[in-house]
């Protein structure tokens, strides 16, 4: 990654304090070995890396062929298990939607991959939309749903026209953070819900794995939000957070992925067990004190 465009915060993305500090400095084990420091915001919790990949430099931090969110094919075990999870994990996110508006209506998945979650809900009678910014992935996505899915918020104009919108880890992603927030929020209707899932960088998982934990995912991952931060972001786009929703199969994601990276040199059979008992240790945790699963999801209603 040579000649890396940087951008340098001077604020928090989250709040706009100009009171942070440095955190951790963190590798890039999946792709570029660079490391990246994360700053931590001294009013709203938020962390976040800084400085930062433009978006116009990040793309190549994504090419990368474990980056199985926009892959439709199986190329090798772990890749295989992600995707037997993935499938059953659709049905369900779609069970989930179908719980909070039993009637179905309009649906938009922010950050939608390949599109399989808006495919089943389109089979399941929602009309859907999505926005994809990779190329690869809307491309798949849209050969599925025969164009619904666009690569900016920007091409979706209807302002107040969807019941729910989704964002599956896809905020931490999302340079203009409160300015996407703010359009999302103009596009869903007044009854309708948000749903925003993110890692959680004080879970049990995160706690043991110290530098090495997955979740940190710089530079892909600009922001990582604690529950001080959820709260934060809750007044500030005034919300009313509904609830508060553990995702327990990340654990074992993040813990497999993490092990490799604290010792690639072990096999894979060792990786996978020592991953599995990981993984059932953070929830079994986080099953103790309120929310400190890997990752959570969060349901919101406008105020």
């Amino acid at each position: 990654m040579e000649d890396r465009m940087l951008e340098r915060l001077t604020k928090c993305p989250l709040c706009k304090s100009g009171h942070f500090l440095n955190s951790e400095e963190i590798k890039d084990y999946a792709v570029s070995q660079e490391s990246f420091i994360i700053c931590n915001c001294k009013k709203c919790g938020l962390k976040f890396t800084n400085p930062r990949p433009t978006p116009e430099a990040i793309a190549p931090y994504y090419d990368f062929p474990e980056y199985f969110s926009h892959e439709d094919k199986a190329k090798n075990i772990t890749q295989f298990v992600y995707q037997k999870v993935r499938n059953y994990a659709v049905a369900q996110k779609l069970k989930h939607l179908n719980s909070l508006k039993p009637s179905k209506g309009k649906y938009l998945d922010y950050g939608c991959g390949t599109g399989e979650l808006l495919t089943k809900a389109k089979e399941n009678g929602w009309k859907v939309k999505g926005i994809e910014p990779n190329e690869k992935a809307r491309e798949l996505a849209n050969s599925k749903l025969e164009g619904r899915v666009h690569e900016t918020i920007d091409e979706i104009q209807k302002e107040g026209s969807f019941d729910i919108i989704t964002l599956y880890h896809v905020l931490e992603h999302v340079h203009l953070l409160r300015k996407t927030v703010k359009k999302l929020l103009k596009l869903l209707k007044s009854d309708g819900y948000i749903l925003i899932a993110v890692p959680n960088p004080e879970s049990h998982d995160a706690i043991k794995y110290k530098q090495h934990w997955a979740g940190w995912d710089v530079p892909r991952h600009l922001y990582h939000f604690n529950h001080k931060a959820i709260e934060a972001f809750t007044d500030l786009f005034d919300l009313q957070l509904v609830s508060e929703i553990p995702m327990p199969f990340d654990s074992y994601y993040v813990s497999l992925l993490s092990e490799g990276y604290r010792n690639p040199k072990q096999s894979i059979l060792s990786r996978y067990w020592k991953a599995i008992v990981s993984g059932k240790n953070s929830n079994k945790a986080a099953s103790k004190t309120v929310g400190n699963y890997s990752s959570n999801l969060f349901v919101f209603k406008k105020k």
